[in-house]
């Protein structure tokens, strides 16, 4: 069966956060499908630019209810759709029989609802080219995970040579930090609770950084990962703080030392990443403001929502059973010793997957016991020589390693482990 070669409704959707500049706005969306069932969608924006994403509905009921045909369904599209896209009129093309194969709607019975989405409240999900060819700044957006062409696990680019970014809204939520007294494996001296408001949103990869994006980054790059595989989709490990950011001392220069932090000339904040370390190189090729996530960052991200005493999914932390982390977390009693293909595991309640295991995360923070006082803030304080970060336990870990609150600042900017890796985070714009 097919869609009829005939016009079919449309539906301008305009969605956009309220900013004090103009709100971008779509108008004169007409949507029709030609004999050979190619879909050409046409579209004004006013008040640009903005991100556009697109959604086909249905109204198989003949009511006033529309529904979406669901996004692993809208793919084979292209035109002006899923990126930055400026005043003026545009153009989608949608190929149904391709994605949508063996449907057929009455007239009147599919419209096009086409969002607007303000450059500062972009979509959910953002895919960032990491390959030879990649241009700075032409990311894609997609607003949720199964409009992400060929599916998040499915399509292979996105653990090789994509970054798949989850926006996490954390702006002026409070939240607490830490663990309580009654929480199974607590460390009271370095996990006391306290609230903590982020003053931004921002993204985070959907998984740890494996081998192979970072060989597509990092390509004269010495480190060697301990448990390469075919398709190179493990997280890239045994690298060490000081080579994704490349440290520097207070004159600027290289700190072959591993002096940490690095300070802006405000003083106040870690400098920005040197153009030569993993993170530097990564700017360079994308155009967007990758970095390592602050510990409050990666707490907030982990935990989901849920409180302590509650993995990232919301399944309790067991005291006597692994049952619920090994749903989640490639850790010390199903790991076999070595790490695991990233998005082997279940993901958490905001689709992010291995921040339970796997593989210890570092953080942008200095590594200090007591982090009460920082509200969420980067910790920059404290011994020069302080160690980094470390969140989230590795394969060798149990249920106490992996827990969200659990902290962990053994180790120096040139620490280099199996069981280490790390994850991104950028603002990409937002606010």
């Amino acid at each position: 069966m097919n869609i009829k070669s005939i016009p079919l409704a449309a539906l301008a959707a305009v969605v956009a956060a309220m900013t004090q500049a103009a709100v971008p706005r779509v108008s004169n969306t007409q949507m029709v499908q030609a004999a050979n069932r190619l879909v050409t969608i046409t579209y004004d924006l006013t008040d640009g630019p903005a991100v556009i994403t697109l959604n086909i509905e249905t109204n198989v009921t003949g009511t006033a209810e529309w529904a979406s045909i669901g996004g692993e369904n809208i793919q084979q599209v292209t035109g002006d759709v899923w990126k930055k896209v400026e005043t003026g009129s545009h153009t989608i093309q949608w190929r149904p029989d391709l994605s949508w194969p063996d449907h057929k709607i009455a007239a009147g019975g599919a419209r096009a609802a086409i969002t607007a989405w303000a450059l500062d409240n972009t979509p959910d999900y953002m895919v960032v080219d990491i390959t030879a060819a990649a241009r700075q700044n032409t990311q894609k957006y997609y607003p949720a995970v199964e409009f992400l062409p060929g599916g998040l696990l499915g399509n292979p680019d996105y653990r090789t040579t994509s970054l798949v970014m989850r926006k996490i809204m954390a702006k002026d939520v409070e939240w607490t930090m830490g663990s309580t007294s009654d929480e199974p494996h607590r460390t009271a001296a370095s996990e006391a609770t306290h609230k903590v408001k982020l003053d931004g949103n921002y993204y985070i990869g959907v998984f740890p950084i494996t081998q192979s994006q970072w060989k597509g980054v990092a390509t004269n790059s010495g480190a060697t990962a301990s448990f390469p595989t075919e398709g190179m989709m493990r997280p890239m490990e045994t690298i060490c703080y000081n080579e994704l950011r490349k440290t520097y001392s207070t004159s600027g220069g290289v700190n072959s030392s591993g002096i940490w932090p690095a300070y802006s000339t405000d003083g106040v904040y870690p400098a920005e990443p040197k153009n030569t370390s993993f993170l530097g190189l990564l700017r360079i090729k994308t155009g967007i403001d990758f970095d390592l996530p602050s510990e409050a960052q990666w707490e907030f991200a982990c935990r989901a929502g849920h409180g302590s005493g509650y993995w990232g999914d919301g399944s309790l932390i067991q005291t006597s059973s692994f049952e619920n982390l090994n749903r989640i977390a490639c850790n010390t009693s199903n790991s076999g010793n070595e790490t695991a293909i990233v998005g082997s595991y279940a993901p958490n309640s905001w689709g992010l997957y291995d921040m339970h295991g796997n593989v210890w995360e570092l953080c942008l923070d200095k590594y200090v016991a007591d982090n009460t006082s920082l509200n969420g803030a980067v910790c920059i304080f404290g011994d020069s020589d302080r160690n980094p970060v470390r969140r989230g336990g590795g394969f060798g870990s149990g249920a106490d390693g992996c827990r969200p609150a659990n902290r962990n600042g053994s180790g120096s900017v040139q620490y280099r482990q199996n069981n280490t890796g790390f994850r991104v985070v950028c603002t990409a714009g937002l606010e």
